[in-house]
């Protein structure tokens, strides 16, 4: 190919030869074996030299483009090309998260660098993790599920570090009437719209029950929407709505005209647990984000 490239680019055997130190009936030879191999005739000998045929042109422009990929490979690992900083991660939807993933954005050094951040429910998190490449997982779970999930990690050989544990609250928009109760339960709920992003999943026990248990059935309307900011739009236009959430902080109510309640009635706790593969060495990217992310547990939720 390189043979070809080459006296297609100075219309001479006898040149090519020159440039390439190579002896001319070997190029010649070479490029007769390449034709012969491909079924196709790259050259017609005028009295202009050696000129492309149509067929030839084609494939001209693939060699170029292969032997350039090949230049490539080399360049990057046989002469010490900078390597990439690679981070990615598969989330649950949580403002303290992606709080400290835009804080751990920011001390990215100006090598290349490759970051990806998946927000998603627990089950494709542990599928990104095992089988997508992702290094980095987080999963929520409800703690009554805790021994279901720990007994599924374990046989899936993942390492798990508990990040934290809370109870959800509610926001809503500043107009909700809810917003100005002092006092909020679940008897209050009923007649609003309650904005949900559940996809349950916990492993050995059937959906219908998780079902269940993660979405009560003494609310009649609700709009699934599994996109973050496309909850807070939606709650900020619609004051007959509301959510269960993780804690957020005050920039995010405040940059969505929200408010944040307890309902005195949840008594529901939730853990964040960080998972990856048993064996897997944490890179010094890695430990930056976990040192963001135990310093944004602490602002939202303690």
């Amino acid at each position: 190919m390189k043979y070809a490239v080459e006296v297609s680019k100075l219309g001479s055997l006898n040149k090519a030869a020159e440039v390439l130190l190579i002896a001319q009936p070997n190029i010649s030879r070479s490029i007769k074996e390449l034709e012969a191999d491909l079924g196709i005739r790259i050259f017609k000998r005028s009295a202009k030299g050696m000129v492309l045929t149509p067929e030839g042109e084609e494939f001209i422009g693939y060699a170029k483009s292969i032997l350039k990929q090949i230049d490539d490979v080399e360049q990057l690992y046989k002469h010490g090309a900078p390597k990439k900083q690679k981070f990615s991660i598969s989330v649950p939807r949580a403002c303290y998260i992606s709080d400290a993933f835009a804080s751990f954005s920011k001390s990215i050094s100006a090598e290349p660098a490759e970051l990806f951040y998946k927000e998603t429910n627990s089950q494709r998190t542990i599928s990104n993790v095992l089988e997508k490449d992702y290094k980095l997982g987080i999963i929520r779970y409800a703690e009554s599920y805790d021994r279901f999930f720990k007994s599924m990690l374990e046989e899936k050989g993942l390492s798990y570090e508990m990040i934290a544990e809370f109870s959800y609250v509610l926001i809503m928009s500043e107009n909700n009437p809810l917003a100005k109760k002092d006092i909020v339960t679940f008897e209050d709920l009923p007649p609003y719209i309650e904005i949900a992003h559940a996809d349950p999943y916990v492993p050995s026990l059937p959906l219908s029950k998780v079902v269940k248990d993660e979405l009560p059935d003494n609310i009649d309307r609700r709009i699934f929407i599994f996109e973050r900011a496309s909850q807070f739009d939606l709650l900020s236009e619609n004051s007959q709505t509301f959510m269960w959430v993780s804690p957020a902080s005050q920039k995010i109510l405040d940059r969505y005209g929200l408010v944040q309640k307890k309902c005195v009635d949840n008594k529901r706790v939730y853990k964040d647990v960080l998972i990856y593969k048993e064996g897997y060495k944490l890179t010094k990217l890695d430990k930056a984000f976990i040192t963001e992310l135990c310093e944004s547990k602490r602002k939202y939720l303690q």
